[in-house]
């Protein structure tokens, strides 16, 4: 190498250096590090909203998790989200149900654990003995008396995508309950829904108001979904009629069409239980907002009016306001760079300051 071109090359990587402190101290000047973290030790009696359980019986929930393991031939993991299992299934105890938790195959599902995800409540579940027996023998869809259940909730995950629709009993479950009680589902597991027929031969989500994954959220972390996935669960259920509504991308999104209640992603987990008890006709517990939830809540309001209403939605959660996560909002900010939206990128951050 000459050596212009050896100073060159040195200028550059001087200049790529200077550019990796600067974003290492800016992102660290947004507290990051000094956010509190989830306790992995954390269990059911540490948690305040649990303490304050209901303390009547109001009868029981079947909870409805995927048996599929990977997907791509064995290449991709698949499985159900442990945190769309663990907050539900905390609200429906908390407030009076008690949960069974129920599979295709039955025995041990296969969840999907992201610690970059996880809070305190997932963990508690992780650490809940008698949680863990049930999710360990999860009962056989095949084995399941549906007149026992004011509801039943289906658990997203990509495994929902294989082995829920047509499925035969999860069709029979849903017949026995809905007309009575109320069905639920989150992110993915809608897709359960799908192919269940009525008596007279109408889809059952043909003009309803639901959601699920939206076709925008699937393709931008999986490109290739189109060709992994057996469908995308926007564009089957608008083949079905379903009225499908489609919140902004990450954001909680949750639709109740009458016993029908919907979540659009894993961030819809906590309003789609709680939906579910108000619509089983009980005022949910009431509890205190994750930090998640209130950066979520921010977001939401960003998203229909701009920056001022989602620091409105920050003051107007009072002396909790500065107890969000920061790191979601950001997040958000660098999906904004990644599809080019230079404006949302740079309001975004703003955001995350506070």
């Amino acid at each position: 190498m000459s050596t212009p071109a050896r100073r060159i090359a040195a200028w550059l990587a001087a200049i790529l250096v200077l550019l990796a402190a600067s974003l290492f101290f800016y992102i660290r000047s947004f507290g990051l590090h000094q956010a509190p973290r989830p306790d992995p030790h954390a269990t059911p009696a540490s948690l305040a909203y649990l303490k304050d359980s209901v303390g009547e019986r109001r009868g029981r929930i079947l909870a409805v998790v995927s048996s599929t393991a990977t997907m791509a031939g064995g290449k991709k993991k698949a499985g159900y989200e442990l945190t769309e299992l663990a907050r539900a299934y905390y609200v429906f105890q908390a407030n009076g149900f008690e949960v069974d938790i129920a599979s295709p195959a039955g025995g041990k599902p296969p969840a999907r654990i992201d610690t970059d995800d996880m809070q305190d409540v997932d963990y508690a579940f992780l650490n809940d003995a008698a949680a863990q027996r049930k999710v360990g023998a999860s009962l056989p869809l095949a084995d399941v008396d549906a007149t026992r259940y004011a509801a039943v909730y289906f658990v997203g995950g990509k495994g929902a995508m294989f082995d829920f629709p047509g499925n035969g009993d999860i069709a029979r479950i849903v017949r026995e309950i809905a007309p009575r009680g109320v069905v639920g589902a989150v992110c993915h597991g809608p897709a359960a829904l799908l192919d269940v027929t009525l008596d007279n031969g109408a889809p059952l989500v043909a003009n309803r108001r639901m959601t699920g994954f939206t076709n925008d959220e699937e393709l931008f972390l999986m490109e290739d979904a189109r060709r992994i996935l057996p469908f995308l669960l926007e564009e089957r259920a608008r083949e079905r009629g379903a009225r499908f509504v489609g919140g902004p991308q990450f954001v909680d999104t949750t639709v109740v069409d009458g016993r029908l209640v919907t979540g659009q992603n894993p961030w819809s987990t906590w309003s789609v239980a709680e939906a579910m008890v108000r619509t089983l006709g009980h005022e949910p517990l009431a509890r205190e907002a994750t930090p998640e939830e209130r950066s979520v809540r921010m977001l939401a309001a960003y998203y229909r009016e701009g920056l001022e209403a989602g620091r409105a939605m920050q003051a107007a959660q009072g002396a909790q306001a500065a107890q969000f996560d920061r790191s979601l909002v950001l997040l958000h900010a660098l999906v904004a760079v990644m599809q080019w939206r230079v404006k949302d990128a740079f309001q975004l951050q703003r955001l995350a300051r506070g």
